[in-house]
């Protein structure tokens, strides 16, 4: 498949990508090495990479048929690296992912609600791993919050993600920050984002 057009396309990434660039540009510096988790069909990381030449982007999915797609969709941008196989519940991490070298960031977007809970600390054990002193992991996504009501349409949400795998659902947030916290990622801030989603920034220990 070498046409960018007729590869599989998610309606929810192209929605979300600019609200979730505007707040990495916010977060990131200008020159960064980030390797995104669950990259799908590689939406993302052609708007990202495409749009911030000095983000070093690597992107990884553990579906191993989708890293040709995410290639095709990148295919001429300088800054966005081959995808890469990952598995976040492996232990360790292939070498593969780190080239030698720490991430700044870390980004994983719409996966913990659509994946068994195993993949939570595993990705918390892969990002202490991976990150740079004071690197940042930031996820995306609908979460449940201590105190505040989910909305019906989060809850109807989380009703047919149970129906498709009951291993999947909404996560609650004091849940995802226990995990972060037990590996040394302390929650840095909780951004809200449209369509009641949240961005949850976490920060590895200086």
């Amino acid at each position: 498949m070498n046409n960018v057009e007729e590869l599989p396309f998610s309606a929810p990434a192209e929605r979300n990508k600019e609200s979730i660039l505007q707040v990495l540009q916010r977060l990131l510096p200008r020159e960064a090495r980030v390797l995104e988790i669950a990259s799908g069909w590689g939406q993302h990381a052609q708007h990202f990479a495409r749009r911030q030449a000095g983000w070093a982007w690597q992107p990884s999915d553990v579906d191993a048929s989708r890293l040709p797609m995410i290639d095709t969709r990148c295919a001429g941008i300088a800054n966005a690296r081959p995808a890469l196989h990952l598995d976040v519940v492996a232990t360790p991490w292939p070498a593969s992912i780190s080239d030698g070298a720490p991430y700044d960031a870390l980004l994983c977007v719409n996966m913990l609600h659509a994946s068994p809970w195993a993949t939570c600390p595993g990705l918390m054990r892969g990002a202490a791993a991976h990150l740079a002193r004071g690197g940042l992991l930031i996820l995306y996504g609908p979460y449940r919050v201590d105190g505040v009501p989910t909305v019906p349409s989060n809850e109807a949400f989380d009703a047919d993600l149970k129906a498709r795998d009951p291993t999947w659902g909404l996560r609650a947030l004091a849940d995802v920050q226990r995990e972060a916290e037990a590996v040394g990622l302390g929650l840095r801030e909780v951004v809200p984002m449209p369509a009641n989603n949240l961005i949850v920034v976490f920060a590895r220990s200086e």
